[in-house]
């Protein structure tokens, strides 16, 4: 499904979080991680239908922030790159454009500040 052209929907929200969990939970870089960390995928699944709702469509059915859950993950550098381009990858195949737009700005700057918080020595490369 490409959603180019239509509003943005829960239901694309749901495609989107169903879809890129899928994908990621295959994922040879980041299975073992999702393994270990989530035993009711319907349950997570509604969390981050949720919290995307909330970014996406200002919706008020997300309180708090998902930083410390994933700060409490044995999450390495790498695993932020894989897990963004999933989620790139994802978005535009899920969501209208504008709105995978939003969400990829969104998720990048949610990995920044995750890498920043839970990496000491992380220091990204800035290009001129």
């Amino acid at each position: 499904m490409n959603a180019r052209d239509e509003s943005l929907t829960e239901a694309h929200i749901a495609d989107l979080v169903r879809r890129f969990y899928g994908k990621a939970a295959a994922d040879p870089e980041l299975q073992a991680i999702f393994d270990a960390a989530i035993d009711d995928w319907d349950a997570h699944h509604r969390i981050v239908e949720n919290f995307w709702s909330h970014a996406l469509l200002q919706t008020d059915r997300y309180h708090g922030t998902p930083y410390p859950v994933h700060a409490r993950l044995r999450l390495k550098l790498e695993h932020f790159d894989r897990w963004l381009a999933l989620f790139r990858e994802t978005a535009v195949e899920a969501l209208p454009a504008e709105a995978a737009g939003r969400a990829i700005a969104k998720a990048e700057q949610m990995a920044e500040g995750f890498k920043h918080g839970m990496f000491f020595d992380y220091n990204p490369v800035k290009s001129c």
